[in-house]
């Protein structure tokens, strides 16, 4: 029974999106008729009509600034997080610096970055970008690790205490192993949150191509269905992050029903 669950829940999920599909056409041919919303077929031709060049080229350049700053803002979220194990008087400073990440929006502080780190250079990833992706993460990440850190096992890490075991050994043998289930599934939502930050970076971050370039052109010549196409390309890229981090929870952690 619990094989055919995976499949179960495929199909329903394919079932509800072709349900939320048959509703935007009925919609779009019905109350909404004067409403500048294109109906999916028009959404899926104009995205047809791009050509696959053009998501590799502005798609690309997104997702590899998305994935530096993912990388950064993991590092420093999960190094953070065990030095506030390792050191308690930290924690309030790297919670309130953590908090702080998570409640300035990223529209504001994204053109102080950019006067801080400027234009970056021809077919160069945007740094605005890449250090917008990485503050995206950064929150959700610190938080999860902590709590996953708190949630060892007492009994196991008495065990690695009396062996002669320090703060560092039930860190790195009985702490991380416990947090795993809550590092990736904060990761299952910091992955779209640093996709999103990249396209956000990229208004502001002087850059040529990308997916919020696109945006922009689309905006500038009034392409409901352009527009419409990539915005529901980003909504699948991210999509496809949570479910690669899911996915990777049932693989990393089977014991975890949090990666269930």
């Amino acid at each position: 029974m619990q094989s055919r669950e995976p499949v179960r829940a495929a199909a329903l999920g394919a079932l509800g999106l072709l349900g939320v599909v048959a509703v935007w056409w009925l919609l779009v041919l019905t109350v909404l008729a004067d409403a500048r919303i294109p109906s999916p077929a028009g959404v899926v031709g104009a995205a047809i009509g791009r050509g696959w060049d053009f998501y590799t080229t502005h798609f690309g350049i997104t997702l590899q600034e998305a994935a530096v700053g993912f990388g950064y803002g993991t590092v420093a979220a999960v190094a953070l997080a065990a030095v506030t194990l390792l050191v308690p008087a930290l924690e309030p400073l790297v919670m309130q610096l953590a908090v702080i990440t998570y409640c300035v929006p990223l529209v504001a502080i994204a053109p102080v970055l950019f006067i801080v780190i400027g234009n970056p250079e021809e077919g160069q990833r945007a740094g605005t970008a890449t250090a917008l992706a990485a503050l995206s993460v950064f929150f959700t990440t610190v938080v999860g690790t902590v709590l996953g850190l708190r949630s060892a096992d007492a009994a196991s890490l008495e065990v690695v205490r009396v062996f002669g075991g320090g703060p560092v050994r039930q860190l790195t043998t009985v702490r991380l192993v416990a947090a795993l289930p809550s590092v990736l599934a904060s990761l299952r939502v910091a992955a779209p949150l640093a996709f999103l930050g990249a396209i956000l970076g990229e208004y502001v971050g002087g850059v040529e191509r990308g997916v919020a370039v696109t945006l922009k052109i689309a905006q500038q010549n009034v392409d409901v269905d352009g527009a419409w196409a990539i915005g529901l390309g980003c909504a699948l890229v991210a999509g496809a992050f949570y479910g690669l981090f899911a996915m990777l929870g049932r693989v990393v952690t089977p014991w975890s029903q949090g990666a269930a």
